[in-house]
């Protein structure tokens, strides 16, 4: 009689967990699947008409413009997600993350629509932005708060791999499409496909999305007396926990930079300063997308055992540390060492830091605004630390006339700066 509950409690646990993991790559499919076309062929398909330099920033400010609307999904689908539970706000991300994708795979491009090409591409991106700013925060919470007291950061680890999962995907849609159709078909239409193939994962995401039971921690009636008091759950979490949108923006530094540094920006770099394949770097894409896997789950049964604090210590770290090692092998075009060290920073660095972030932001607020707390400022440092980091990385590049130091700079900084606010957060904040 008394296994039963513990048996529910451990099925549920498993679903929210594989659900949260399947959101999370749709999502991130979507979401970084327009960051590898942005580096390739946007600047001709939406802006030809000014130089290449120019072509390239105005491709990754429409990627940045994705992470100015994120925070925003944060606000709106926390705020009913604390108001009217997390599972109806996690269906409707993915379905306006769908959306959003499909209709860029079907957009007109600059010589057909002229400037309403760009003007309805910025449009698009800006609502993938919004869909994926709801989405992380739900699929965070229904993870951890369904999730065995001691395995938090286990269970709520398919988050984060659903963006490993999603950024293989995506790279392994684009290099088939180039292999089979041919960079030259690719660069004219064919780029389209991967946008378009996207209806089918979303189909799957929402039918998945719809078994799901709510939260145990959502409970209306528990709630009720705090929500009369408080219409809005974001002015109570910035009331009650101001420190913790701070924690959160240093925590993630060394996530973004060194992920956005080593796909998006490194793709652009190298092929259009270095002149190398662009093969390499979608393949090394492939790699550290697998390889996150079971290096995030990984850390975050280590990060359950040791202390969660000590993972985003060492990843900060070895960031900083792999920083100009990177860039040295990238302009010297070893491709063995670029190898080695786009694993020490997407898969060392970056995977240790990101397993720990599920249990550690949600906890920082209290469950009736954590879905807004939370949600928000995880978006908030996606527009500090990733969403302009290929645009900033591409200006540094134009400032120093064509070197990379400003940017192994800006990515060692940003790195250490993770570690030092890890090293300082008290232990009962970050839960060891």
């Amino acid at each position: 009689m008394t296994a039963m509950p513990s048996v529910s409690l451990e099925k549920r646990a498993r679903q929210a967990a594989f659900s949260s993991f399947i959101g999370a790559v749709v999502d991130w499919y979507d979401f970084l699947l327009y960051g590898i076309v942005a580096a390739l062929v946007f600047k001709t398909q939406f802006f030809p008409s000014v130089s290449p330099t120019m072509g390239t920033l105005a491709a990754f400010a429409t990627f940045g413009v994705g992470f100015l609307f994120r925070p925003l999904g944060g606000i709106v689908f926390g705020h009913f997600g604390d108001k009217i539970g997390r599972q109806k706000m996690l269906f409707l991300t993915v379905f306006f993350m769908g959306m959003a994708t499909v209709c860029i795979g079907l957009l007109p491009n600059f010589e057909q629509i002229g400037w309403w090409a760009p003007i309805l591409l910025v449009t698009l991106r800006a609502l993938q932005g919004f869909a994926v700013g709801g989405e992380w925060g739900g699929a965070a919470l229904m993870a951890v708060e369904n999730a065995p007291e001691h395995k938090k950061a286990f269970y709520s680890s398919g988050v984060q791999i659903g963006y490993g999962v999603g950024l293989m995907l995506a790279s392994g849609c684009v290099s088939l499409v180039i292999l089979c159709l041919g960079q030259e078909a690719f660069s004219e239409w064919a780029w389209r496909i991967p946008f378009l193939i996207s209806i089918i994962l979303v189909g799957f995401a929402v039918w998945v999305r719809l078994q799901q039971h709510e939260s145990p921690d959502f409970i209306p009636q528990k709630h009720k007396a705090t929500h009369t008091a408080q219409r809005f759950p974001i002015i109570q979490a910035i009331k009650e926990s101001p420190r913790g949108f701070f924690y959160i923006i240093a925590l993630r530094l060394a996530e973004l930079l060194t992920m956005y540094l080593v796909t998006t920006f490194a793709l652009n770099y190298s092929t259009q300063n270095l002149h190398m394949s662009s093969q390499l770097f979608l393949n090394i894409s492939l790699l550290v997308g697998a390889i996150s896997c079971f290096s995030i789950p990984f850390f975050a049964h280590m990060a359950d055992r040791f202390g969660r604090r000590r993972m985003c210590i060492i990843g900060g770290i070895i960031g900083a540390l792999a920083a100009f090692p990177f860039f040295f092998a990238l302009q010297h075009g070893s491709v063995f060492w670029i190898i080695i060290l786009s694993i020490l920073l997407a898969n060392l660095a970056h995977d240790m830091v990101v397993s720990v972030h599920q249990p550690i932001f949600t906890e920082l607020f209290g469950s009736q605004y954590r879905y807004s707390g939370a949600g928000v400022g995880y978006q908030l440092a996606s527009i500090i630390g990733g969403g302009f980091t290929p645009f900033i990385a591409t200006a540094l590049i134009a400032c120093a006339n064509g070197h990379w130091i400003l940017v192994a700079i800006y990515l060692s900084v940003g790195c250490l700066l993770t570690a030092i606010v890890a090293a300082s957060m008290k232990a009962k904040v970050s839960s060891k």
